[in-house]
């Protein structure tokens, strides 16, 4: 699994909580850390090929950050495959905006996890086989 925040997040505390849930459940993590640049995400896809790529954010910005992650990592051919989750407070004002989670898979994420959605998160990546690193 690849862990990584956005690149406007310096949050550090939902990164690792969210290590430890993974670790629980039985994954390998590659935790990036916070304010990750895009380009560094793309590059540890590369060279990792993770199973799963959570994207998280506490700042509120991660739908702008999110959008254009996305974007970067679906327009590089060997990543169309890879399942790329986000998660956590995605805008400032605190509101699942259905408009949002529209735009955000339709741009490429896999699923779309709201701030409060850990339960569901922790199954969704129960199902997920680590991959073999090669």
């Amino acid at each position: 699994m690849l862990l990584t925040g956005t690149s406007s997040d310096a949050h550090t505390w939902n990164l690792v909580h969210l290590q430890l849930v993974l670790e629980e459940i039985g994954h390998t993590v590659a935790n990036l850390g916070p304010c990750v640049p895009d380009e560094l995400v793309v590059e540890s896809c590369l060279g990792l090929r993770p199973a799963l790529v959570v994207v998280s954010s506490v700042n509120g910005h991660g739908f702008n950050d999110g959008l254009r992650l996305i974007r970067v990592l679906r327009a590089r051919p060997e990543l169309a495959g890879t399942t790329v989750v986000i998660g956590g407070k995605l805008v400032t004002d605190g509101l699942r905006n259905v408009g949002m989670v529209r735009r955000l898979t339709a741009a490429g994420y896999d699923r779309v996890f709201d701030d409060g959605e850990l339960p569901a998160f922790r199954t969704f990546a129960a199902r997920t086989p680590d991959r073999a690193v090669s």
